[in-house]
């Protein structure tokens, strides 16, 4: 009867403090009264609802836009209708949850071309992928892509230096001013003009033609001493040229009389070479007409051949 008993059970131990009936009410501090909920619920993460360094309102804001739908609109303005704090405070507790990797918000640019904020809550900051950005909506699904306006392809075109304009607008004269241009890359191939280029400048070869100087002056004062560097922008030059070194009108030779001198008469062409002159009629010019004679009359007079 004095033998021990091997098999009998040991003395059950008591509880150790730290694993004491959860029930068990603690003389302090927060009691649980806890029901599992089963539809209308949020999980919220302990990071976020015991965050240290966030105010009690930013915690109270990052547990209800978790708890949003996917699309609910989540602005200071509608945030403000709904909370009692100031738009002041709701803005300072969103940027405080924005801070702490709790929302990012981007701007984005719709279909229709707005430009739109989008607000994306995380439930557990650094961890993407693990979980949609979108309550509700699976973390795999594709993004429609976003639209952007298509890039210009082509740069916006400089616009040309200013040429000078002639008196008279005459088209056998800026056909001629043309073929000169059209020419130029003959004497210069850096000189290949497109037509844009061309009808720019036509104006300004055109004013030195009305002045009494020959195609060949002018193409020589085009062409005479250009650069040895490649041309990057010849019609820019060109025009440079048309504006910079326009001679002035030829002198007046003729009648000094005052009423002579206030005519200005047309551009006519002359039958005899072609040329260009002023003139109350057609005729010959300066150069075809005999001496003592005035061009642009068969009586040589009352013509102002400078225009």
């Amino acid at each position: 009867m004095d033998t021990e008993n091997p098999s009998a059970p040991p003395r059950p131990q008591s509880r150790i403090p730290g694993k004491n009936h959860p029930r068990r009410r603690p003389h302090s501090g927060v009691v649980h009264d806890n029901t599992r909920h089963t539809e209308r619920f949020t999980v919220i993460g302990n990071h976020l609802t015991q965050h240290p360094e966030l105010s009690g309102l930013a915690i109270g804001l990052g547990a209800h836009i978790q708890s949003l739908p996917a699309g609910a609109p989540t602005d200071i303005k509608t945030l403000t209708a709904r909370f009692p704090e100031g738009a002041t405070r709701i803005a300072a507790a969103l940027r405080e949850l924005e801070a702490h990797g709790y929302l990012r918000r981007t701007r984005e640019r719709t279909p229709d071309g707005r430009i739109v904020t989008r607000t994306v809550s995380c439930n557990q900051p650094g961890h993407r992928g693990t979980q949609s950005e979108h309550r509700g909506t699976p973390a795999d699904t594709p993004r429609p892509p976003t639209r952007r306006p298509a890039p210009d392809k082509r740069p916006p075109r400089k616009l040309l230096p200013a040429v000078p304009q002639p008196a008279y607008t005459s088209p056998t004269l800026l056909q001629t001013a043309t073929d000169l241009l059209a020419g130029l890359r003959r004497h210069d191939p850096r000189l290949l003009l497109s037509t844009t280029d061309t009808e720019h400048l036509a104006p300004g070869v055109a004013t030195w033609l009305e002045r009494d100087l020959t195609p060949t002056a002018v193409r020589d004062a085009l062409t005479t001493d250009l650069p040895q560097d490649p041309l990057r922008r010849p019609a820019a030059l060109l025009a440079h040229r048309l504006a910079a070194q326009l001679p002035p009108p030829p002198p007046f030779c003729g009648p000094a009389s005052p009423t002579a001198r206030d005519v200005r008469y047309p551009l006519r062409n002359c039958d005899s070479c072609d040329r260009a002159f002023r003139g109350p009629e057609p005729g010959t010019c300066r150069t075809c007409t005999p001496a003592g004679r005035f061009p642009g009359t068969p009586d040589g007079s009352a013509a102002d051949p400078a225009g």
